[in-house]
């Protein structure tokens, strides 16, 4: 452990190499010290002068849960605006305002949690494949390139641009395959190679690999049957591409995920067990028991005891967490090149004006017939109608809003200064629930009712703005006046019960609104409609009527609609459907009947199908829950004082468009996104409309073919050919030609966005390396690029080609699959019928198993080269019940081209992971390629097999 010439320790002195430093730090710690660590809550060390630290801090639109900040737009907004430099911005601001707190807000006095984290917990990756995941709002995007791409420049801006230090460390979430809320610590993602390889890691890949990211969270749900917390993906995947970097990934846990190992994922039989499983694979940081430190611990300390790991596992995690902190310049203050950032930049000037910027960016024109811009000269009076025409939302991961602009606001003062005035109405029923039994009225108040979809409403206090609220002692009274908490026990159903009577059910609890008739407690006990209190309702303001008086008395109206994200789809809620809210919808209608010039705005964390309002309304516009500067923003687009520049980055599909079900996870078979979608969407990925004209001409490629690890430039020329200025985004796609695989519609290879003003052309040029033309090939177990003809399209969006250009990838054709001699994964399937890929062993590998037993699976793999083979070897696991499951009681049957070729009785091992070779003869010897397919009948599981000679 050397020391510095001024007597400091080694990790003390800067000009030493950061690997020596770390070493030197961890030498000197104890195997206790180094336990602790662990936690997320990592004690100081007081001997050494180390301070306590923590992992994490929400930074994913802006600085969390730490008070007031700048609120940008949601992740969905941020990946809307298609703009790399903008979004790298917000990051740096978001890290800005993250390293005021770390200095000058710090934790309560006696608290050893440490000062907040420089670890920042963003942004998230996961890809937006299903839009009724209740975290949509969180990603960026439904496209890997597109998300791989925002996502790098955010990480950019978190961490700044010197050599040596991090203004913040970014963190990936949440790795793998997570876009279900409803059961997500117990259900499993299903990913065959081709989608793990094509899709869910092509969004990490390029951001791990650029060095962009200091680390990843493993997300809550199962991966082919595995807690991602186990996953030898993170070995396999995240840090071998993190390697030539020069960094390792510091990967942390969800919070109580390594708890979940055992409960309520029953993976291991106990926590010493599980959480020994989960060092090994990789994970460094156990965010697990809140502040409870030594409960992990323990665990961790009993692994250890118990020879489930060993020091060598301990140091490894402890490096890497030792690596963030001093990129963090946790050691050098006098040299951090960030350490003097001062509380003045939180809500900073320029933080308002870039969240401003942001939230413009962001907007998206759906459909326009004309309606907009809005002329303000020529516009006296403007209806803003809705229940989020005044006021803004803020999410789960939003950082408190020091002010917030709603659409009324921001319209009434863009307006007003054209001497046009803006008459805002919510166009919600007001009304009061009167007792039965007691006479009294609920709440000694009435109520604003808005309704959330599904049937689940809130009821605000009209005297005081606060909301009806399930208290703690399972009364109803109004309670706050903002929803944002971890149970949200603020909604109801209101339920017919009769002539002029309802009953009130709780959404949080399930339970009904009782009356105590001696002495009027209303509580929420009941657990049947029948015993429930009877309410008689009373509407003493029809919001409908009002909006259409509003409406009929201005030029325009502007319908204000959406989500609360606290509500319905938010994280550990997936939602139902996309349908807009029914009360929502028929305030819209009855707008738009009195009002022909009626724009929508829908305000959202995820796509709605607007079926209605596309084929009825003049204009539809998008945005995102925008931050504080959302009104603002929005009026500048709406009255053209601000070019629309967004375009959606995720397809928004039409009313009755049957989606897969939620746990589809296999994008290609199910047909998820533009790249497999199989019907015309209401809007499709990339589009968004502008108010002025582009024109898109002279594309060029540098040469009409390219060897398969060639490159070819291309270039177009942009033209504004309208009378603004205006952005467009430019889309690049790729599609192969007479695949011999089931190929995407069409794949993004690149993309750019443009600002032109009237008249100025730009040519534009793009690279096209051939990967961005490769699949996964099952056959070899490697991306490949396949000789033949490919399309290079520019497009204004994924349904809206301008240009084509054909290019010819030059090389020999494949050849069928290796088959004689070679081991071949059940997992590395061409097609597949019934089948569920489930785990091999608790600590790597994959197999294949009946989704459902008392039906067959089949797996098929396309020209499989079978000279030679007479025979074949099945690696097969089947636990049995016990109860006369005899050697038939599973079998599997191989084919050739229909032909059968064995039929195998799959013998019981007694547990699931207890692997053994089974082989039987073939009932002929063929020569040269067939398709071969092999049908699992039984419960039972298929890792591999292996065809050969006899005998």
């Amino acid at each position: 452990m050397p020391d510095s010439a001024a007597g400091l320790p080694g990790f003390r002195n800067p000009t030493l190499p950061l690997r020596e430093r770390v070493d030197d730090l961890l030498n000197r710690l104890t195997i206790d010290e180094r336990l602790a660590m662990l936690h997320q809550y990592s004690p100081a060390v007081p001997r050494l002068g180390v301070g306590a630290f923590r992992t994490g801090s929400e930074g994913l639109h802006g600085v969390s849960w730490l008070g007031e900040a700048t609120v940008f737009p949601q992740a969905v907004g941020l990946g809307a605006s298609w703009d790399e430099e903008l979004v790298r911005e917000v990051g740096e601001a978001v890290s800005t305002e993250l390293r005021a707190f770390h200095y000058h807000r710090p934790t309560a006095v006696g608290s050893d949690r440490g000062p907040n984290s420089l670890q920042a917990w963003a942004p998230v990756l996961n890809l937006l494949r299903d839009p009724r995941w209740g975290r949509n709002e969180e990603g960026y995007s439904e496209d890997p390139v597109h998300t791989a791409r925002v996502g790098e420049a955010y990480c950019r801006g978190l961490s700044g641009d010197h050599p040596t230090y991090l203004r913040a460390a970014p963190v990936l979430k949440h790795f793998l395959a997570y876009n279900n809320e409803d059961d997500r610590c117990t259900t499993s993602s299903a990913l065959r190679p081709r989608v793990l390889q094509e899709y869910d890691l092509a969004a990490f890949r390029p951001v791990v690999a650029s060095g962009a990211a200091t680390g990843a969270m493993a997300a809550y749900n199962l991966v082919n049957g595995r807690p991602c917390h186990v996953s030898p993906l993170i070995e396999a995947e995240l840090r071998r591409w993190a390697r030539p970097t020069g960094h390792e990934l510091f990967v942390v846990s969800d919070a109580e995920a390594p708890s979940n190992l055992v409960d309520p994922e029953h993976y291991f039989d106990d926590h010493a067990e599980s959480h020994a499983a989960a060092l090994k694979a990789g994970i460094d940081s156990f965010t697990d028991h809140g502040e409870d430190t030594e409960t992990v611990i323990g665990r961790l300390r009993e692994a250890l005891e118990r020879g489930l790991i060993d020091e060598a596992d301990v140091d490894r995690a402890i490096r890497r967490q030792l690596e963030v902190r001093f990129r963090v310049g946790e050691f050098d203050p006098e040299l951090d090149p960030y350490a003097g950032t001062g509380p003045e930049v939180i809500d900073s000037p320029e933080h308002r004006a870039l969240a401003r910027r942001a939230a413009t960016e962001s907007a998206v024109l759906l459909k326009n017939e004309g309606l907009l811009p809005i002329d303000p000269a020529r516009t006296a009076r403007i209806a803003v109608i809705g229940p989020l025409a005044d006021t803004l939302y803020e999410d789960w991961y939003s950082g408190t809003m020091p002010y917030q602009v709603s659409v009324a606001v921001g319209l009434a003062a863009a307006l007003g200064a054209h001497g046009g005035e803006v008459v805002h109405v919510e166009g919600s029923d007001r009304i009061t629930l009167r007792s039965r039994t007691t006479g009294e009225l609920l709440g000694k108040s009435a109520f604003d009712v808005t309704d959330w979809g599904g049937g689940a409403c809130t009821l605000r206090a009209a005297d005081t703005g606060c909301y009806l609220s399930l208290q703690d002692d399972d009364t109803l009274a109004p309670g706050q006046d903002v929803i944002k908490s971890w149970f949200v026990k603020e909604t109801f159903l209101i339920e017919p019960a009769g002539p002029d009577t309802v009953v009130l059910r709780n959404v949080f609890t399930g339970r009904y609104a009782t009356v105590d008739p001696t002495d009027g407690r209303v509580g929420v006990t009941a657990g049947t409609a029948q015993e429930a209190e009877h309410w008689q309702r009373e509407v003493v303001r029809d919001g409908a009527a009002e909006a259409r008086e509003a409406a009929a008395t201005a030029d325009v109206a502007v319908v204000v609609l959406g989500n609360h994200p606290m509500v319905n789809g938010r994280e550990t809620e997936d939602r139902a459907d996309i349908a807009l809210p029914e009360g929502q919808e028929k305030l819209l209608r009855a707008v738009a009947a009195v009002r022909p010039d009626t724009a929508l705005v829908v305000m959202s964390s995820y796509p709605y199908a607007l079926d209605w309002a596309d084929e009825h309304l003049p204009a539809v516009v998008w945005t995102s829950h925008g931050g504080q500067e959302t009104g603002h923003a929005l009026a500048a687009v709406l009255l053209g004082e601000a070019e629309p520049a967004g375009r959606l980055a995720q397809t928004w599909y039409r009313g009755d468009d049957p989606l897969p079900a939620p746990l589809d996870y296999d994008v290609i078979k199910a047909g998820w996104t533009y790249q497999y979608h199989r019907s015309t969407p209401l809007y499709p990925f990339g589009h968004g409309l502008s108010y002025t004209d582009f024109a898109h001409r002279d594309l060029r490629l540098s040469q009409p073919a390219i060897d398969p690890d060639g490159s070819v430039e291309l270039a177009v020329t942009l033209e504004n050919t309208g009378a603004r200025p205006g952005s467009e985004v430019v889309q690049v796609y790729v599609r192969a030609l007479e695949a011999r695989y089931e190929a995407p519609h069409l794949r993004l290879a690149d993309f750019r966005k443009v600002r032109l003003e009237p008249g100025e052309s730009r040519e534009l040029a793009f690279r096209l390396p051939a990967e961005r033309l490769a699949h996964w090939s099952v056959a070899t177990g490697e991306f490949t690029v396949d000789p033949g003809g490919y399309e290079v399209i520019v497009a204004r969006s994924a349904d809206h080609a301008v240009l084509t250009a054909p290019l010819t990838v030059t090389g020999e054709p494949a050849g069928p699959r290796a088959g004689t001699g070679h081991r071949i994964l059940a997992v590395d399937f061409d097609d597949y019928e019934g089948a569920a890929i489930v785990d091999a062993t608790r600590a790597d590998g994959d197999a294949v198993t009946p989704a459902d037993p008392a039906r067959p699976a089949t797996l098929h793999f396309r020209e499989v080269d079978l000279a030679g083979a007479a025979a074949i070897e099945v690696e097969t696991a089947r636990e049995g019940d016990g109860e006369g499951d005899g050697e038939s009681g599973a079998r599997l049957e191989v084919r050739a081209d229909g032909r059968v070729l064995a039929e195998i009785d799959v013998p019981v091992t007694g547990d699931r992971y207890a692997w053994t070779s089974t082989t039987a003869e073939l009932t002929a010897a063929l020569q040269g390629v067939h398709d071969l397919s092999l049908t699992l009948h039984g419960d039972f599981r298929l890792t591999a097999f292996r065809l050969g000679a006899a005998g």
